[in-house]
């Protein structure tokens, strides 16, 4: 089990995707009027949010250019939890087509439900500020918000990834004298439903082009003779070696996830015989 490494990125990938949901929020000032006077693109990054108010607890000098500036974001995945609600069978496996070998298959367990939990930190000097990020927010979650994330591009296993938003909370951050600065504090607390993946390892198993199947008049298969044989083969519905015609010689040349039809027939038998696997002939 263990010793095989491998590294899909899946909660790497969940991390970025969950910090662009937020990457292109803008607030806007306006004067006594209601003109806009200024429009400004909040920037986020990740990082706690002590890291924040720490940086701008320990600039005494609110004049100079080096402060940070609010308002702005940040983001942190701060826990990851199995979700058993969404377990599937631990031995059920299913195939996807090899990137690099299109006659081979890549078997692949099922994925581990689990789920990371997000915090977005939203830090304001103005109430108005952090009311117009709200906003623009907010109407997106009902609580969830789905994301298609790419988890495994080797296999190309897209699959959609709720974001749920669980709670928001307020702190106004605001002691002690007139030359501290204030900052107000939004909290959203986040759950992304994602899956892990193990080790893909590469089947031996191609394609599967033809089924066959032998039928007895007796449920003693020592004894018992085969009476007939059903046979279905995969038939090609396009012309892959372009000779301009849809014929048994590119039946071949299907590949996984092309679009194909079937060819049955079914024979019946007198002679006692019995089909080898091994030397893939009648004996």
């Amino acid at each position: 089990m263990l010793g095989n490494y491998f590294y899909h990125e899946i909660i790497r990938k969940t991390v970025i995707a969950f910090g662009t949901l937020f990457n292109d929020i803008h607030v806007r000032h306006q004067d006594q009027a209601g003109n806009d006077i200024s429009e400004l693109k909040v920037p986020i990054a990740y990082g706690p949010r002590q890291k924040f108010l720490a940086r701008i607890q320990q600039q005494p000098d609110l004049n100079k250019a080096t402060q940070i500036t609010l308002p702005r974001m940040s983001f942190e995945i701060n826990n990851i939890s199995y979700d058993a609600t969404r377990k599937a069978g631990i031995t059920q496996t299913f195939k996807a087509p090899n990137k690099d070998n299109d006659n081979k298959l890549t078997k692949v367990f099922m994925p581990v439900p689990y789920n990371l939990g997000f915090e977005l930190n939203i830090l304001v000097k103005l109430q108005d500020d952090g009311l117009q990020i709200l906003e623009q927010i907010l109407p997106f979650f009902q609580p969830g918000f789905t994301l298609s994330i790419d988890l495994v591009k080797s296999i190309g296993e897209k699959r959609d990834v709720p974001m749920i938003l669980n709670s928001i909370t307020q702190q106004d951050d605001y002691e002690g004298d007139f030359a501290t600065r204030r900052a107000l504090i939004y909290t959203l607390s986040f759950t992304a439903k994602t899956f892990m993946f193990g080790h893909i390892s590469n089947t031996p198993e191609g394609l599967i082009r033809k089924v066959q199947l032998d039928f007895y008049s007796d449920s003693n298969t020592r004894t018992a003779k085969r009476e007939q044989r059903y046979t279905v083969a995969a038939k090609a519905k396009k012309d892959y070696n372009e000779d301009n015609v849809i014929d048994s010689a590119d039946d071949p040349f299907i590949e996984p996830g092309d679009d194909f039809g079937f060819t049955e027939t079914s024979t019946f038998f007198g002679d006692g015989k019995e089909f080898n696997p091994a030397r893939n002939q009648d004996l």
